[in-house]
């Protein structure tokens, strides 16, 4: 199946990345809201039932079009919004991409299940539909996620549609598919011994159905459509086993996805960007390789 972005928004691209950043001050994020109207199902009007996206661009001469949707772990109860988000952001940021930190709604804001992909979804049509205005291509859109907004990003990149052409809203109207997406010692499977029940009970409650499990386990949701995928664990992770991105990994074989994963001997859970962890600490520059393999940072031609 191709998800298509049309051949006006690839123009816009092309034509939009000599403003890019216009209306935003170099090296100073941007916070919007994701829902300007409200978010479906929302409790109140608090800034807890409003998601956010906290935008990062690249400096213009360094910018590659690409992006990446940022979905900050912490059990579906917090977000750790600084060494997932911002730090990873800025670490994009110098390899020429776009960076949107998601702030979803999780348990502790008073939501669960479908909420955070509520909020996910939206998050990757914003960025497309608005791609031009930012200096990106529709068609290098990805989603990042770490621990439970690993879970997050891939269960975005295994449950996506088109868009609704008939919608009222122009975000709504265009593709939620994740071009690609890295996946940083992720959650994957509910139902399992090695799944992180903290993640699952904060997400599904404490009886979930079981086909409601099975459809939120992303390495059994994955198909031939599902985004070439980055990921990396380690060994040490007893807080969300590496087992999670193995499996996942093999059903993306399976599915003939392309795909590459590292897993690392030391490092506990929750590391970042592993700045302090002898071995772990190169896993950003293998995925800048992987990045640049994908053409990923191939920066766009000049008119």
């Amino acid at each position: 199946m191709v998800f298509a972005v049309g051949l006006l928004s690839v123009v816009a691209f092309v034509a939009g990345t000599d403003a890019l950043g216009a209306d935003q001050p170099q090296g100073q994020p941007k916070v919007e809201l994701l829902w300007p109207a409200g978010a479906p199902g929302a409790k109140g009007d608090a800034p807890a039932d409003k998601p956010t996206l906290t935008i990062w661009l690249p400096e213009p001469q360094k910018a590659t079009g690409t992006a990446v949707v940022i979905c900050p772990g912490g059990g579906y109860g917090f977000l750790a919004v600084d060494h997932e988000g911002k730090q990873i952001a800025q670490w994009l940021n110098s390899l020429g991409v776009a960076g949107f930190v998601l702030e979803y709604r999780h348990r502790n804001r008073g939501y669960g299940h479908p909420a955070p992909l509520q909020d996910a979804q939206r998050a990757i049509r914003t960025v497309r539909a608005r791609a031009a205005q930012w200096g990106i291509d529709p068609r290098r859109i990805g989603m990042m996620g770490f621990s439970a907004g690993g879970h997050l990003a891939s269960t975005a990149g295994t449950h996506f549609d088109k868009g609704n052409p008939d919608a009222a809203d122009p975000i709504e109207r265009v593709s939620c598919r994740p071009d690609f997406m890295i996946l940083c010692y992720p959650v994957i499977a509910f139902g399992e011994e090695y799944t992180h029940r903290g993640s699952q009970r904060n997400l599904l409650g404490d009886n979930p159905d079981p086909e409601l499990l099975r459809s939120l386990s992303s390495e059994k949701q994955v198909s031939k459509d599902t985004p070439p995928t980055f990921l990396f664990h380690t060994d040490e992770d007893s807080g969300v086993p590496p087992e999670n991105s193995v499996y996942f990994y093999l059903a993306l074989r399976k599915a003939k996805v392309p795909a590459e994963l590292h897993i690392y001997r030391t490092g506990k859970h929750g590391l970042g960007l592993a700045a302090s962890t002898p071995g772990t600490s190169t896993w950003p520059k293998n995925c800048e390789d992987w990045l640049r393999n994908q053409g990923l940072l191939d920066r766009p031609a000049k008119k």
